[in-house]
């Protein structure tokens, strides 16, 4: 990912003449390198070694940097890149690129970029670096985009409190060959630069989770599909709760959904816990919910959700 900061550098001086362009002709001089994006996206997932997804991530950033580089991108969609998440704010402030790339069995490397909107037009990009690797408590971590706890968002929900905006991404990071993880983020803007994670949860203890946690992770079995996400209806962030099939939920492979639900509700600027959505309980011997109660809203990030 250092290679992408460079790119990013000469992106950011690229052809100051270039933006007398329409945007029609912009346009279409980005679908020209989008029509050679297509190959790379798909090679950093679908790659049959470790060479080769890294040769494919190479090619993909510098020639989707260089696409970005060109005038007023920011309203172009990209929708063909189908391995690639591309999330606009709520607000339209921003947008946000993420993708992963398979090293081994025990490593899964993140990447992305968010991608303000200007108003004439050029580009400002800050690159993610996915730090999870060496940070020592990831769901503590607070840090700018070269510190990023990384994951492959698939929704972005926008809060506010005391005159300040908050977004709050929900992701996914395939983690290793045992587990996956879910991810609730958040993410503002201080002095136009971001920052992921903040004090802004608030979750009973005897869960296991510190008071003071920057940003949740689910973490549970490879087996396991439970759902995460948010229901507008609700205007709450809803998630299956999870139990071990060991006996031993300190073994985060072991666990699995088994039916209920809890979530969180925003209150005065924090996402409080709810230990329970419904009054159903769950039979002890009901079996646990193999997938999500509405798979539309586990589409491959992306896609369209509801």
């Amino acid at each position: 990912m250092l290679k992408f900061l460079f790119i990013v550098i000469w992106a950011t001086c690229f052809l100051h003449d270039a933006f007398t362009q329409t945007p029609k002709e912009s346009f279409a001089k980005i679908a020209q390198k989008e029509d050679s994006l297509k190959g790379p996206a798909f090679k950093i997932i679908r790659g049959i070694n470790a060479a080769d997804r890294f040769k494919a991530d190479s090619l993909f950033t510098k020639i989707f940097v260089r696409a970005l580089a060109l005038p007023n991108s920011f309203e172009y969609p990209f929708d063909s890149l189908e391995t690639i998440s591309k999330l606009y704010a709520p607000d339209s402030s921003f947008r946000i690129f993420t993708w992963q790339m398979v090293i081994n069995d025990y490593v899964i490397r993140q990447h992305g970029a968010i991608q303000m909107k200007t108003n004439d037009g050029s580009l400002k990009l800050f690159p993610l670096i996915d730090k999870s690797e060496v940070c020592s408590s990831p769901a503590d971590t607070i840090a700018d985009n070269k510190g990023w706890i990384g994951a492959v968002y698939y929704k972005i929900i926008l809060k506010e409190a005391f005159d300040k905006k908050f977004y709050t991404l929900i992701g996914f990071d395939e983690n290793n060959i045992r587990s996956t993880k879910k991810i609730i983020d958040i993410l503002t803007f201080a002095d136009g630069k971001p920052r992921f994670g903040g004090r802004n949860f608030t979750i009973d203890n005897t869960k296991g989770y510190s008071s003071r946690i920057a940003r949740y992770i689910m973490e549970f079995s490879k087996d396991a599909s439970p759902r995460l996400t948010f229901d507008p209806d609700m205007d709450m962030i809803v998630m299956e709760h999870l139990v071990s099939n060991s006996g031993d939920p300190s073994k985060k492979w072991t666990l699995i959904p088994d039916g209920d639900y809890e979530g969180f509700k925003w209150m005065n600027g924090k996402w409080v816990y709810i230990n329970k959505l419904f009054n159903q309980v769950t039979a002890p011997t009901q079996l646990p919910v193999p997938q999500p109660v509405n798979k539309d809203l586990e589409k491959f990030p992306g896609e369209n959700k509801p």
